[in-house]
């Protein structure tokens, strides 16, 4: 700009551009604010189209992924509910409505008759089959504590319940409260026996027990496996060792134990 207000001569060709200079910058506030929103403007619209390709793009992985989240929480779902229920005994038959399983008792006090003891269980309680099996076979048991050899016919110096654990039991609950009932019982010496197949789930079960049946009922192997095959192991068994058994006279058994059972017939064909 010249002295007198005119414009000079420009030789670069542009037109003539007369501006403004305010006196005070907040009148251009408005400008600056409108400026401040086109740019928020493009920022939204940058972002949504690489929102949009992302999409596009990924198209067939997104649906894929939410399948497999759905397959997974069925999976988990289905799984707890087995979970839940696999410490059930699967080989013990369902009881009949409104009927029981009558005790039967092989031991000398069952032919002089009916027992003059008080029932202990409940009304709701099994009472487990209690058959006459073979004399107790000649064999050893290994006590898994203290590796003592302790032969089985030294076993009738007391009564003593022999409990065979076959494979794959999942019978947890039911080792616990045959473990209770030789704590209950000062005189009922109990024994977890396992195999050389069956001896880990064994240790597994007398490991999860409390403290003081953990003490009455400890883990022995037969390594011979004698037991097994002088009793007939269906289900969890228990061998019934009277005091005073001779070699020539029969052990009674029970198959199929639960921890619905009643312990007086067991407890019966021990004590007489």
């Amino acid at each position: 700009m010249n002295s007198g207000g005119e414009p000079e001569r420009d030789d670069t060709g542009l037109p003539p551009v007369d501006i403004e200079i305010p006196d005070d910058a907040r009148e251009l506030d408005r400008d600056v604010q409108a400026y401040y929103r086109e740019q928020r403007a493009e920022r939204r619209r940058l972002r949504h189209h690489r929102l949009h390709s992302k999409v596009a793009r990924n198209g067939i992985v997104l649906p894929l992924l939410a399948c497999c989240l759905i397959l997974a929480l069925i999976t988990g779902t289905l799984l707890t509910v087995f979970t839940a229920t696999s410490d059930q005994n699967p080989t013990a038959p369902p009881p009949a409505k409104g009927a029981s399983r009558p005790p039967v008792s092989h031991s000398p006090a069952a032919s002089r008759g009916p027992s003059t003891s008080p029932a202990s269980s409940p009304a709701a309680a099994l009472n487990p089959r209690v058959r006459t099996g073979a004399p107790l076979p000649a064999g050893t048991l290994v006590l898994e504590a203290t590796s003592l050899q302790v032969p089985l016919r030294a076993l009738t110096l007391r009564e003593t319940m022999l409990v065979l654990v076959p494979p794959a039991c999942r019978c947890g609950a039911t080792v616990s409260w045959l473990a209770g009932i030789a704590a209950r019982h000062a005189t009922v010496q109990t024994y977890l026996v396992g195999t050389p197949q069956t001896i880990g789930e064994v240790n597994d079960f007398h490991s999860r027990l409390p403290v003081g049946l953990q003490r009455a009922a400890p883990v022995a192997l037969d390594s011979q496996g004698v037991l097994a095959r002088a009793y007939p192991v269906k289900g969890l068994t228990a061998v019934l060792v009277p005091r005073h058994l001779t070699g020539t006279q029969p052990a009674a058994y029970a198959q199929n134990l639960s921890a619905a059972d009643s312990p007086a017939p067991l407890l019966r064909a021990l004590t007489g």
